[in-house]
């Protein structure tokens, strides 16, 4: 086994790996976990104002 023998190996893992994930995520079973993912920056609500924004809506 020569190094060319090595670097086609990795990058046949690499493809496989790569397609693995892209068929995990665009799968149907992701997709609740990644649509409540996508809703994680607007659930904070309650959150407290910085102080330049509460001054510039004061003054």
């Amino acid at each position: 086994m020569d190094i060319n023998d090595l670097r086609s190996l990795i990058t046949v893992l690499g493809m496989a790996c790569f397609l693995g994930i892209c068929f995990w995520a665009y799968s149907k079973r992701a997709r609740a976990g990644f649509d409540e993912a996508a809703l994680l920056p607007f659930t904070d609500d309650d959150a407290p104002v910085p102080h330049a924004a509460r001054q510039a809506k004061e003054g």
